[in-house]
């Protein structure tokens, strides 16, 4: 298998390996110029790169070819184009050009833009994205794009990620410059980590909620869940693992570099997780890999569920964000064996913290979803508030610079297991912390709070810039230093005193951890509607306009249009209820209670006196429950045609949030209470033991 696994790796792609055997050498050197540092790409070279990827795809079968982008909608866009071109005598030809391959011009009208593009202002365009590479799925090239209007507005996530990464690069550059090092580009890297989980197709299309959205909106617990903690790293279901190996070989066929996947705490919740790369090319293959995830389940019988919080009552579904900044020869958050290293390694370090005190609020905006509001504070998910993790030696390390004590700690710890067979080894300077939103995880940052479901481009957007901001103010400062060395260790102490409140190495899901947030000054949105303002804050959004990443306007469209998606999905979910309550739910508890009302009867009829203690205890309960159903889907129904009817979208968002969401609460408490009464047979959902544990 392991010489099938090298013979199938990337042989969708069009990489750096294939462009070396098939391009003209001269086209090669200039293609490879513009992946690497950045320069213009000629018509010309464009032209030829155009005709050799057109004849390589043709070879994998393709016949079509599509720019394939992520407007604001989050999930990726595609329209197909055929290569074949008519000739005169009846025939055909097969056209690609470099034109075509470098620039579409899709209709911009339907995608959301917050203002940004009128309906009758269709125009837009999408740019090949050449540092990511193309590739052959369902016989159709797919070109990596960015997506802007007719006047040049962003209209996707991936332009201002782009605008994001030479940011940070240009400023990360500077501060290089100053150790004496000379590169030539400075990257970010990622390593998602996607959960998900897998149901049975049959439970899935047996329920309307998870159908329109993507989630459990009633269901009574299951007597088990996850106490047990015998899923974790389990033995994996052989349908599951079938399902796995498939997805294994169809990523690496398209470069995806998938590496690890084991059960996750849930019970059919599972985890990915790839090697990192390039934040663009990470998140592109992150994409994919959700994609593939949804067309090869149903081949096993199953349905991929990327909600955060598909189920109530267990673990729901997040996608860590590893991240860090690199040059082609070092990773610029490992520390170093010298101190020299060392202060390289602490300037970034504390331009990280920094950045992420100051610019918390708008980070916590690029995890602000309906989905993940179910997520955030609960099991296996960091809190709202947003801290630093560095474990105990980097703090002491830490706390060392900011009060001029001397450092005393080991620099590593050898780790004794008492067992004579088993070796000695130094353990890593950091343990994991599970409740922390960001934490600093050896030669990386692992940000936490990202739900399943998203797509990670504005946390990176967000993070790279406000990281971008603090290394030009540093560069600013040292640049004009006369003793380098001295100046950046004041730096880095002045930047501790000012920034220690943001690190924290306890329990993140404690009250008292939100109490002493709240002394230390550090925000807590813990809803959407609360936090989204902060696109708009005139700090965030000069930040975003100093760095050419986002203008005012596209900040502000980026407000409008992630305010609007809060009310759309709650306003799904809550018309969901309405209709699975009223067509199933409450005829499935009137038909019961007729059942049990109709043996009850007969049990009197058939001996005088019998006792039907059992049967009116049900009548009783179960009577009790589905009024109060009925009453609850009225005032269901009044708070969401109220709220919908609402013009303001910020004002119609937070009256989802304080409205609606709980009179759906009403509603499922009092379903879930019915559906522990009524029989099986009767109850037309599928139940969590059901789900949850593939039991028939």
């Amino acid at each position: 298998m392991a010489a099938n696994v090298m013979e199938i790796y990337g042989s969708k792609v069009f990489n750096e390996h294939v462009m070396k055997e098939r391009l003209p050498s001269a086209t090669y050197k200039s293609l490879k110029n513009t992946l690497h540092k950045g320069a213009p790409l000629d018509i010309e070279v464009a032209n030829v790169v155009a005709s050799v990827m057109k004849r390589w795809a043709m070879e994998l079968g393709a016949t079509h070819y599509t720019h394939w982008f992520q407007p604001l909608t989050g999930i990726t866009s595609e329209k197909h184009d055929g290569f074949v071109s008519p000739v005169g005598d009846g025939t055909a030809i097969m056209e690609f050009s470099g034109k075509e391959l470098v620039r579409g011009e899709p209709d911009a009208s339907s995608f959301p833009s917050g203002g940004l593009r009128a309906t009758c202002e269709a125009r837009g365009y999408t740019a090949w994205d050449p540092t990511s590479y193309a590739f052959v799925k369902d016989d159709v090239l797919c070109i990596p794009t960015a997506f802007v209007s007719y006047t040049g507005e962003a209209l996707d996530k991936k332009t201002p990620l782009l605008r994001s990464m030479n940011a940070l690069s240009g400023q990360a550059i500077r501060i290089l410059k100053l150790f004496g090092k000379d590169v030539d580009y400075v990257s970010t890297t990622v390593g998602p980590e996607q959960e998900y989980f897998l149901v049975k197709k049959e439970d899935y299309e047996a329920r309307q909620d998870l159908i329109l959205t993507g989630r459990t909106l009633f269901g009574a617990p299951s007597a088990k869940g996850q106490e047990l903690e015998e899923h974790y790293f389990g033995v994996i279901r052989p349908e599951v693992s079938a399902f796995m190996k498939e997805l294994d070989e169809e990523l690496w066929k398209l470069g995806v570099p998938a590496k690890t996947k084991h059960n996750e705490v849930a019970p059919c919740q599972h985890e990915l997780a790839p090697i990192f790369d390039t934040t663009n090319v990470a998140i592109d293959h992150n994409l994919l890999t959700m994609e593939m995830m949804k067309k090869i389940a149903p081949k096993y019988g199953l349905v991929c569920l990327q909600h955060e919080k598909p189920f109530e009552g267990v673990n729901g579904s997040g996608k860590h964000n590893n991240w860090s900044m690199s040059t082609t020869h070092e990773n610029l958050l490992d520390p170093g064996d010298t101190p020299m290293e060392n202060l390289q390694f602490l300037v970034f370090l504390a331009a990280v913290i920094k950045a992420v005190d100051e610019y918390a609020d708008l980070l916590r905006t690029s995890v602000a979803t309906p989905g993940n509001d179910h997520r955030l504070g609960a099991n296996e998910a960091p809190p709202a508030i947003i801290s630093i993790f560095v474990g105990e030696e980097l703090e002491a390390v830490i706390d060392a610079i900011a009060s001029d004590s001397p450092y005393a700690g080991p620099v590593k710890m050898k780790m004794d297991l008492g067992v004579d067979v088993l070796p000695k080894f130094s353990k890593d300077t950091t343990d994991r912390n599970r409740t922390s939103p960001f934490a600093f995880t050896g030669n990386k940052f692992e940000f936490r709070m990202p739900g399943s479901a998203e797509n990670l481009s504005d946390a990176n957007t967000i993070l790279n810039t406000a990281v971008a901001k603090e290394l030009k103010g540093y560069a600013d400062e040292l640049e004009g230093a006369e003793d380098f060395t001295s100046a950046a260790i004041a730096l880095i102490k002045r930047t501790i005193r000012d920034h220690r409140r943001v690190i924290f190495n306890g329990n993140g899901y404690t009250a008292e951890w939100e109490e002493e947030a709240a002394r230390r000054g550090l925000p807590n949105k813990k809803n959407t509607p609360a936090a989204l303002p902060a696109l708009i804050d005139p700090k965030n959004i000069q930040l975003m306009e100093d760095f050419g990443v986002l203008t005012k306007i596209e900040m502000e469209s980026r407000y409008e249009v992630e305010m609007e998606h809060y009310s759309k999905i709650l306003n799904i979910e809550a018309r969901t209820m309405l209709k699975i309550a009223n067509k199933q739910l409450i005829p499935a508890a009137t038909a019961y209670m007729g059942e049990v009302a109709g043996a009850a009867a007969a049990k009197t009829a058939a001996v005088e006196g019998i006792s039907t203690k059992a049967e009116t205890k049900v009548l009783t309960a179960l009577s009790k429950y589905t009024d109060e159903m009925s009453d609850a889907t009225d005032a269901l129904q009044a708070a969401t045609d109220k709220v919908s009817a609402m013009d303001d979208e910020a004002a119609k968002a937070h009256a989802f949030h304080d409205e609606v969401i709980p009179a759906m609460d009403a509603l499922r408490a009092a379903a879930d209470e019915a559906e522990s009464i009524v029989d099986e047979d009767y109850w037309p959902l599928p139940c969590y033991s059901r789900m949850l544990f593939y039991t028939e």
